[in-house]
């Protein structure tokens, strides 16, 4: 979505992009105005077209006729495009309308979708002129490509093909995302015909070329991959054949850009390694992480605010070979100095802005070869030593100090990996928490952002979920049960009512707690100690609930009353006159002798 380029080339979908108006051109839905062609790809030819309602340029996606043919894209096309359109942000290339060309006399219908024009180039014109462009001016590109995307993954799209072609720099020096959704349709609806890649290869994140699946992790993936060609100049793997990349990411770790430009801090090797790691779960989760982690490093680093490149002129990007790899030499300069792209070999490495001098023209005198060898050495001897005196004052003023990273909310594993990136020692220790959850982060020290040395020890506070009741062995001493439930984070309780005789644990000792061991409560909530009171003593000799009066009549009275008394009863003599024997017999009994009575119940005796 360039400025144009040229008119359309002869034969090409050009003129088959809808209906001609009375003059000849070419007219989409009564309105668009159709010109020449900006840039072909794999999918679709670009135009410069004007808005006839609106009265502004505009730049015209139609998509390859093949494509259009078939159902299932051209229903996702048109959902991708619906959503594409909803996301407003100025680091994204607005999408303002979709439609159908009719086709007819003058081709087959086709797809196309109306987008703002970006009077500029892309990242590729730029980086096949300048070659790297040192870190400064990478970061300036990454980050609103990164907040670009950020928007995209908060509204739940996927881009699937961050490449620089995908990257547009206005001569403005804004920077803006394009061709949203257009290869998640391809992808959904299963399209693929000869000549057409969904993705570059270069650019493809090992799940996508293992399943084609894709998400926010994905866009990071080729982010990441664009940043390593940003600092370096080429793209970390290059092969004689698409299939040749695809395993190489698969199976690969991205090399450090350091590798290829000395004197890179280690940070970014870091933050690279990270947005490129082959397994999704060790890249941020999204851009706008990704995003944060660029600037904290840009931070730590004390970074510049550096222009962003320009692209080059119309007329210069126009001739430019297409091929993603291929480098055009630049006009030449005021001393006839032409800048020229690095090559891929790390002996023939560039500085840091990865711009490299051609050779002047070689006289062929030794005296002058001898003469240029000296000078070289003495040249590469001063760029020694101004890299370790920079690197020494980089190392003084801030390349000593790092920053705490918030990882508070993350995974034990994803928070101890990001400590140790930051060049920090983690100490995790671990505490009970009601409202985070196992394992997962809940409080750190240093607070984030803090300035740390390098190589300092920062405490982690891991929650383990809500307190458990502790294990508590029947027969522990009281005082052990009570601090093992401290622990825990709860609060230990006796009580009176909380006994229980045991023949197996001792009195005193602790039989269970209230509630039983695993049950997770509240921080601080009661736990009940249950304690032995020893064995249960023998049941007292209960009396018989009733008993059968025996038979003492006949018996003499004393005898009849020691009877009844060790029986139980109570014994009441009555003599039948007034001047009876003294030792009188019964003669008469009440109750009668087999009636069943209370125990202790008075039987009262009739002596003569």
């Amino acid at each position: 979505m360039s400025a144009p380029s040229g008119p359309a080339e002869p034969g090409t979908p050009g003129g088959a992009v809808g209906a001609p108006a009375d003059d000849g051109t070419v007219l989409l839905d009564g309105r668009y105005l159709v010109g020449p062609v900006l840039a072909r790809g794999g999918m679709s030819t670009v135009y410069h077209g004007t808005d006839t309602r609106l009265e502004r340029a505009v730049a015209i996606k139609v998509m390859d006729p093949r494509m259009a043919g078939d159902h299932a894209f051209r229903t996702r096309f048109d959902r991708e495009a619906r959503l594409a359109a909803r996301i407003d942000h100025p680091a994204v290339v607005a999408v303002f309308d979709r439609g159908t060309t009719p086709g007819g006399p003058l081709g087959e219908p086709s797809l196309f979708v109306v987008m703002e024009l970006v009077d500029g180039g892309t990242l590729r014109d730029v980086l096949r002129v300048h070659g790297a462009l040192g870190l400064p001016a990478a970061v300036g590109v990454l980050e609103p490509v990164l907040a670009g995307l950020a928007r995209a993954h908060r509204q739940g799209m996927v881009h699937r093909d961050v490449k620089p072609e995908n990257v547009l720099i206005a001569s403005s020096g804004s920077v803006k995302v394009a061709d949203f959704g257009l290869l998640t349709a391809a992808a959904e609806a299963g399209v693929s015909h000869a000549g057409m890649i969904l993705g570059t290869m270069a650019y493809l994140s090992p799940e996508q070329v293992v399943s084609g699946r894709a998400d926010g992790r994905s866009d990071v993936y080729a982010a990441g991959v664009v940043l390593y060609e940003m600092l370096t100049g080429v793209p970390p793997y290059t092969a004689d054949n698409p299939l040749s990349v695809a395993y190489r990411h698969v199976n690969e770790d991205v090399p450090p850009p350091s590798a290829t430009v000395p004197g890179l801090p280690p940070a970014v090797d870091a933050l690279v390694a990270r947005a490129t790691a082959r397994d999704p779960e060790h890249r941020p989760a999204h851009a706008e992480a990704f995003r944060r982690e660029l600037l904290d490093v840009a931070g730590r680093l004390g970074l510049p605010r550096a222009p962003v490149p320009h692209p080059p002129a119309a007329d210069d990007a126009a001739t430019m070979p297409a091929g993603p790899h291929q480098m055009r030499p630049a006009p030449a300069g005021p001393s006839g100095t032409r800048a020229q792209g690095r090559p891929s070999g790390p002996s023939h490495a560039a500085g840091a802005h990865g711009t490299a001098l051609a050779p002047a023209r070689d006289d062929g005198s030794p005296r002058r070869r001898t003469s240029r060898r000296g000078l070289a050495l003495w040249l590469v001897l001063l760029v020694l030593l101004a890299s370790l005196a920079g690197t020494g004052a980089w190392w003084m003023l801030a390349g000593r100090w790092t920053t705490m990273p918030e990882v508070t909310g993350l995974d034990r594993e994803r928070a101890t990996a990001l400590i140790t990136e930051y060049d920090l020692t983690p100490s995790v220790t671990e505490r009970a928490d009601d409202d985070v959850a196992a394992d997962v982060v809940a409080e750190i020290d240093p607070a984030p952002e803090t300035r740390v040395l390098r190589g300092s020890t920062v405490t982690l506070v891991v929650s383990t979920g809500r307190p458990a009741v502790p294990e508590v062995p029947a027969g522990s001493a009281v005082a052990t049960a009570e601090e093992a439930v401290r622990e825990a984070g709860l609060t230990p309780v006796q009580s009176t009512a909380a006994q229980e005789y045991s023949d197996e644990v001792p009195e005193g000792a602790v039989l269970r707690t209230d509630p039983e061991a695993g049950t997770l409560l509240p921080g601080g909530s009661a736990v009940t100690l249950v304690t032995s009171l020893g064995p249960e003593p023998a049941p007292e000799p209960q009396p018989p609930a009733e008993v059968a009066v025996p038979f003492v009549i006949g018996m003499s009275a004393a005898e009849a009353v020691a009877a009844l008394q060790a029986q139980g009863f109570a014994v009441q003599v009555s003599q039948s006159f007034p001047f009876g024997r003294q030792d009188g017999s019964v003669i008469a009994q009440d109750p009668a002798a087999g009636e069943v009575v209370e125990p202790g119940a008075t039987i009262t005796l009739t002596v003569l």
